[in-house]
């Protein structure tokens, strides 16, 4: 997995992670971000598509051949139909575990096994290729803040940022400027070309999701 082939879900699991520590920003809201990436993948592929409000499979045979995206299709298929933003919370942490995993042996993350309190066996996840992340970032914030302008933007950064942007990650914006730029975002989300109802919905209950982590926190 090269950098340029990264997935949306890849994309935003490193987006979180706070270069200058060792954890990623807002660890309670990530999983949610995450699998709302692989929902927004999946329908721009094609093989998530919607039905009045429910993520339906285009088919039972089609996949991506990336099995962090399959797993999600594989699990929608073997499921009772859900709206969209059940699929957003709904076991979302299967989905960041399989991301982490990749990444860790894409050789972006490294895993140390630790134990919780001396007894209970825990992994935890260690940046190893800050200088990419920081990459990304860039990218992401010329996106979202500009000069790029919105109808130069392809519609993989577009997914990103509009969804990032969502979830308010705290190292996406520099310093304190953290004030999200509405019209840009909205602007963003329509460049997601079959995508772009699916990706206003997604946005939306990512939202929802991220206000409910902040309530938990």
């Amino acid at each position: 997995m090269s950098d340029g082939s990264l997935s949306l879900p890849a994309r935003l699991c490193l987006l979180a992670w706070d270069t200058m520590g060792t954890e990623v920003s807002g660890a309670a809201r990530i999983p949610q971000l995450v699998r709302a990436g692989a929902l927004t993948e999946l329908a721009q592929r094609g093989l998530l598509t919607d039905e009045d409000g429910i993520a339906t499979p285009v088919d039972l045979d089609s996949d991506t051949g990336d099995p962090v995206l399959d797993g999600l299709l594989e699990l929608v298929r073997e499921s009772r139909p859900h709206r969209w933003r059940t699929w957003v919370t709904l076991r979302a942490r299967f989905t960041l575990d399989a991301v982490r995993e990749q990444l860790t042996a894409g050789g972006y993350l490294r895993a140390e096994k630790r134990r919780v309190l001396g007894v209970f066996p825990t992994v935890e996840y260690v940046l190893e290729r800050g200088v990419v992340v920081e990459a990304l970032r860039a990218r992401a914030r010329d996106v979202l803040l500009g000069p790029v302008p919105v109808s130069e933007v392809s519609e993989r950064d577009a997914a990103v940022v509009a969804l990032a942007a969502a979830a308010e990650p705290r190292t996406l914006l520099p310093g304190r400027d953290r004030d999200v730029p509405e019209e840009r975002v909205e602007a963003l989300a329509g460049r997601c070309g079959a995508a772009v109802p699916v990706l206003r919905t997604v946005v939306r209950e990512v939202r929802t999701a991220m206000a409910a982590a902040s309530v938990a926190d």
